[in-house]
């Protein structure tokens, strides 16, 4: 029996064998996104940054270290993971979250936002009525189709926490939440000298409409070209 010790190289060994490394790989596998905010996990990542680039290779994924600091995981074409894309209504909601993240409330809140600020910011930001249309086409505006897209800004809040995108604060039933850095995913590419918040106004505007099949939840075969793609969520 060959000693696995003689394939993989010493520090590698080190890494898996660390009891970070079970619960960690398994939520890059799920598509987490791992930020300063994780203190213990993120220091590891830094740590171990080459060895494990080359350990999740084998598996044709890309671990990624963003400008921004945080880290997660990219998949290829043939990778051995599997992966999921974003609804249009979670990168919609994302792009929102990355534009907060870069407004003046954000250190005026200590960094705490709400659900429902973040529904009155994409109200603010985006078409009502393309958005309430997009959920149904024959909507009249009612108090039902209100609910509805409410309803499907929250289902977007919550994938985004569960990758890594918010952080909860206070106990399991609040909608408050802190914004990481890893919003930037969902960022405007800003050119030198251009206003970060105007550019990001910009992307949210211009992809604002929406069809009704675009909000329902897709798979990888029906994902857009220029969607971010994230290891498959648990």
């Amino acid at each position: 029996m060959t000693d696995t010790t003689d394939l993989i190289s010493s520090k590698l060994a080190q890494a898996i064998a660390n009891p970070i490394f079970p619960e960690l790989d398994s939520q890059l596998r799920a598509g987490r996104h791992i930020s300063l905010e994780s203190l213990d996990q993120h220091a590891f990542l830094m740590d171990f940054q080459a060895e494990l680039e080359q350990f999740y290779r084998r598996y044709h994924v890309e671990l990624i270290r963003a400008p921004e600091g945080f880290f997660y995981l990219r998949p290829k074409a043939s990778t051995l993971i599997a992966r999921s894309a974003m609804s249009e209504m979670e990168m919609l909601v994302g792009k929102v979250l990355c534009y907060l993240y870069l407004s003046p409330e954000r250190l005026a809140q200590q960094g705490i936002f709400s659900y429902d600020e973040v529904y009155e910011e994409l109200l603010n930001l985006a078409d009502e009525a393309k958005l309430l249309r997009a959920i149904n086409p024959r909507s009249t505006g009612s108090d039902v189709d209100k609910a509805k897209l409410i309803e499907k800004v929250g289902g977007a809040l919550r994938r985004l926490q569960r990758i890594g995108m918010i952080v909860r604060v206070g106990d399991q039933n609040s909608k408050k939440f802190v914004i990481s850095e890893a919003v930037f995913r969902f960022g405007a590419d800003v050119r030198t000298g251009d206003d970060p918040r105007e550019a990001q106004l910009r992307l949210i505007r211009d992809g604002e409409a929406t069809t009704p099949q675009s909000l329902e939840e897709v798979d990888e075969e029906q994902a857009d070209e220029n969607s971010p793609e994230f290891a498959n969520e648990e």
